[in-house]
């Protein structure tokens, strides 16, 4: 799916009230744009982020699929022509528009040389739809029952085990 597809623009004459109930309000345009991401618990139940960059606007789940490194610090770079957010943790790279991993790979490592290329690892970040209307911005949750990595980060489980981290009284010395 392109990003066009990702962003869609329903026509100004839509009303709020007459939007699907699959669409979760995330904010004003003009407030996303300003701040240029912002992350919500959605649905009481998906930690998603949202930026806009290069005129677009992107949602995704907001802990990267690899060790829950938190994208909303992520820089956003082009690589191999696709935009990706940049893990700040272990600077995996996530393509905004698929939510495919990326690396790159070496064709022959005794060659001098060395030849590299960018592969993808398959999609490993849930992506999520965003669309606006009257200049609020809404995101659907990608609802794929195929499992994708990022998901393990979404459950009640792994939320509990992060709040109890945060909670947990640090030992005096």
């Amino acid at each position: 799916m392109s990003t066009e597809e990702e962003t869609s623009q329903i026509s100004p004459s839509s009303s709020c009230s007459s939007l699907p109930p699959a669409f979760h309000f995330i904010g004003r345009k003009e407030d996303i744009v300003r701040a240029g991401r912002l992350t919500k618990l959605v649905n009481g139940c998906r930690d998603v982020l949202v930026l806009y960059h290069q005129g677009q606007l992107h949602a995704m789940d907001m802990r990267c699929y690899h060790s829950s490194g938190a994208l909303q610090y992520g820089d956003i770079e082009e690589f191999n022509g696709q935009l990706c957010i940049v893990c700040p943790w272990h600077k995996y790279k996530i393509t905004l528009a698929e939510g495919e991993g990326l690396y790159q790979a070496v064709d022959n490592p005794t060659a001098k040389p060395m030849r590299t290329h960018w592969c993808s690892k398959g999609v490993k970040q849930r992506i999520h739809k965003v669309t606006e209307v009257n200049g609020d911005v809404y995101v659907t949750l990608n609802d794929s029952t195929e499992t994708i990595e990022s998901d393990v980060y979404q459950t009640e489980r792994y939320r509990a085990v992060i709040l109890k981290a945060k909670t947990k009284p640090k030992p005096k010395n």
